[in-house]
Formats: structure tokens, C-alpha cells, sequence
């Protein structure tokens, strides 16, 4: 049976720019939902349905194929329904394969899971429904009001409950279950769609999710939110040796605690941790492309770099423009690279590389905005302990705390 996943991903995005290349732990949108869509047990196919070059190539980067829609159902008022039929037609004459089921899956929902896809596409192969969504349990009060917005004074004053009387307001436990739709996902038998040209018709499942995953971004407040969430939603991702080809380390507050020690002629001091050293001696036997890349003008990056045997860039503005310099020359993908940073001016090259890494140290919309954060702070190990993310654990044994002084 082939179940058929489609993303719809437009560029444009008025709410907020770029909505679908929004990162939330660290990841892209767009790449969140391929990825959860691809480790979905029932998913056989995964297209990503984008009016958008760089949203393509993400997916594409990510796993999925993807099909342009036309300009005709990408505008604002252009339904999720018909850039699912556009996607059907268009994986059918590529593929030569019919599909059984669809799925609806919503990118803007960063806390789906494979479980969630699992859940509605075996409502329908397995279970006998021919359209289930992702829902959310709820005991809320809903009210409405009649004759405007809340804006309008008048309207203010003809609030009524919707799924409750205002003179008989029963126990929880006493009500109905009743469901939100979380707009994550939807499933639906294929002909019957290409039939009802809507996502809901025959008989309908609901497969409950967790309330605490349910959000939608639909403006930057959402985004931020989601950002602030990750860390306590995403499973624990770590990168390996075969997910990247360079680490990038930025300095000061990553491999030093932040703190300068200066003397009265003006001279500065840091101190670095010996472990991080031994990490990054390990990282550059393994054949790793290293740089040390750094805001700073003091001389003690360029000799720390020295010492280390690891290229430096200093006294960079824009660490953004000079880390894609530096992979294009060095022939190295942007999205295999891992960046470590500690603060807002690493921010920019967060949103180029594809392991941004923060240490524990970082500042908070730093830690939000990483993929992975270590348990360790900037300046004692954070960056050894990156190294046995990457080369396994025999580099956690166990090492002096002794500082050494540059």
C-alpha cells in the first residue's frame, strides 16, 4: 500500500517572512516535518509541495522529492487541499505509482511526531476510516460572542458558551470529551479525496495527541515559543562523526568562561580547559575540518589556534559571510557542518550550519535557537564533551581539571 506524505511549504509568509525555513531547535520547519514524515513506519513516499528554491532544496537536503506548484495555488488564499491533489498528480506521473492514502502533514505544527503520522495513517489502512486528523483532548469553556469583535463595545456585551450553559457549568469529569484539531495531520483514502476535493468525508477518526506538543506557528510570538519549547519537547538528537564534515568553534564563551583578566599595562588573559584541548586534538585526527572563528581581535585566539594546530579566523563582523566563505573554499556543505557557539552575534552562522550547538553556559535565545546543548558551560570541557558526542564515549575518561593559562 503506498501511504503518500505531502508537505505544503510556500516561500511566501506575510505572518511571519520565511515561515517554513524558521528554525526551531535549530532545525528548519520544513526539515522537522520531512523528518518526522520519514521515520513514520507507515509512510512510503514524502513530497514536499513549495513555490520556494531555497525551501526546495532544503527538502530535498532532508530526503524528501518535492514538487513546484504553480504560481495558481501559491498565493494567500490558495487551500492546503488543492496543493495536495497538485502533489498527488504530480508524484503519480514521476513515480508511476497510484497512492492508497494521503497525508496532510503541516510543517507549522513543530511538534509532530512519527507517532502522530503513524497514528492517523493506520486509523485508515488498519482500522477502517476513510479520514482521521491528529486532536487534542480538552476541557475547556469555549465562548462566543455575537455582532463583532471584542474590539467592539457592544459586542463585548453578548458573550455565550458554546459548549456549555451559563446556568449549568458541571464538573470536568462530569462533561463530554471533547477535542481540539491540532492541525498537524490529517489522513485521508486517496480516491475518496480525489472525489470529495476536502480532507474530511465518510467516517472520521480522531487520534489523540499530546496536549503539550499541540502548537501552531502562525506569528512570531508562536515561533518564539516554539524556540523556548524544544529543548523540553525534541527527543535528544546527538551528532556523530557521519553527520557532519567540519566543526567551526567560536572562542570566547565557549572555549573560555567569558572572563578576561587584565593587567595594568593592558594586557589580556583567559583561561581555557585542558579536556577541551584533548577534544580537539581527538576531532582533528579523525579528519574533521576544524576552525576556530572569532570576533575577537586579542592574539590570544591566534595563539591559542597555534597551539591547538587548528586554523583561525579573528577579528570577524560578520561571522556569517566569513564561515560560507570558508566552506565554499573548503568544498564543505553548510548543513554538515557544526557551529559552537555561545552568544546572540553566533545567531547568524546558527542559521547557516546544520548542527548549531550551544554550550550550557550560552544565553538563552542562544540555547533556544541550537539543536543540541552541552551539560557542560563554556571554559570547563564544553567542548570536550562535544568531541564524545562525535567520536564516542572512550573520550570521557577521565582528565585533570587543571586549567591552562594563554
Amino acid at each position: 500500500m503506498t501511504v503518500l506524505a505531502v508537505i505544503p511549504a510556500r516561500g511566501g509568509s506575510k505572518g511571519v517572512p520565511a515561515k517554513n525555513l524558521a528554525t526551531v531547535g535549530g532545525v528548519p520547519l520544513v526539515v522537522r516535518a520531512v523528518r518526522a514524515a520519514l521515520a513514520a513506519r507507515h509512510v512510503t513516499d514524502v513530497v514536499v509541495s513549495t513555490d520556494d528554491a531555497a525551501i526546495a532544496d532544503a527538502a530535498r537536503i532532508a530526503g524528501a522529492e518535492v514538487v513546484l506548484r504553480p504560481a495558481a495555488i501559491a498565493g494567500d488564499t490558495a487551500t492546503s487541499e488543492a496543493a495536495v491533489l497538485h502533489a498527488m498528480d504530480a508524484h503519480q506521473a514521476m513515480r508511476g505509482v497510484v497512492a492508497d492514502v494521503v497525508l496532510l502533514v503541516q510543517c507549522t505544527s513543530p511538534f509532530i511526531t512519527a507517532d502522530d503520522l503513524d497514528g492517523v495513517a493506520s486509523a485508515v489502512t488498519e482500522d477502517g476510516a476513510d479520514t482521521a486528523l491528529t486532536v487534542a483532548p480538552t476541557h475547556g469553556f469555549i465562548w462566543r460572542q455575537e455582532g463583532g469583535q471584542l474590539t467592539d463595545a457592544d459586542a463585548k456585551l453578548n458573550g455565550y458558551g458554546v459548549n456549555h450553559d451559563k446556568s449549568n457549568r458541571p464538573r470536568r469529569q462530569d462533561r463530554p470529551q471533547e477535542f481540539l484539531e491540532t492541525g498537524a495531520a490529517y489522513a485521508m483514502r486517496a480516491d475518496g479525496f480525489r472525489e470529495a476535493n476536502h480532507r474530511f468525508f465518510g467516517r472520521t477518526a480522531l487520534v489523540p495527541t499530546d496536549p503539550a506538543r499541540v502548537l501552531e506557528i502562525d506569528d512570531p510570538h508562536d515561533l518564539e515559543r516554539a524556540r523556548v519549547l524544544a529543548p523540553l519537547l525534541d527527543p535528544a538528537v546527538l551528532p556523530s562523526h557521519a553527520d557532519i564534515d567540519a566543526v567551526v568553534l567560536d572562542f570566547d564563551g565557549t572555549q573560555t568562561d567569558d572572563k578576561v583578566l587584565v593587567d595594568a599595562e593592558g594586557r589580556e588573559t583567559v583561561a581555557v580547559h585542558r579536556g577541551d584541548g584533548l577534544g580537539i586534538a581527538a576531532l582533528r585526527r579523525s579528519g574533521l575540518e576544524l576552525l576556530i572563528l572569532s570576533s575577537e581581535q586579542n592574539p590570544v585566539v591566534a595563539a591559542r589556534a597555534r597551539k591547538l594546530q587548528v586554523p583561525v579566523l579573528h577579528g570577524i563582523d560578520r561571522k556569517d559571510l566569513a564561515l560560507k566563505q570558508w566552506c565554499d573554499e573548503h568544498g564543505v556543505a553548510p548543513e554538515r557542518v557544526l557551529y559552537v557557539g555561545n552568544d546572540v552575534n553566533d545567531l547568524p552562522c546558527f542559521g547557516l550550519v546544520g548542527w548549531p550547538v550551544a554550550v550550557a553556559s550560552a544565553h538563552d535565545a542562544v540555547r533556544a535557537a541550537a539543536r543540541a546543548v552541552t551539560t557542560t558551560p563554556g571554559g570547563e570541557g564544553a567542548i570536550r564533551e562535544i568531541a564524545a558526542w562525535i567520536l564516542g564515549p572512550g573520550l570521557n575518561t577521565p582528565h585533570t581539571n587543571t586549567l591552562d593559562k594563554k
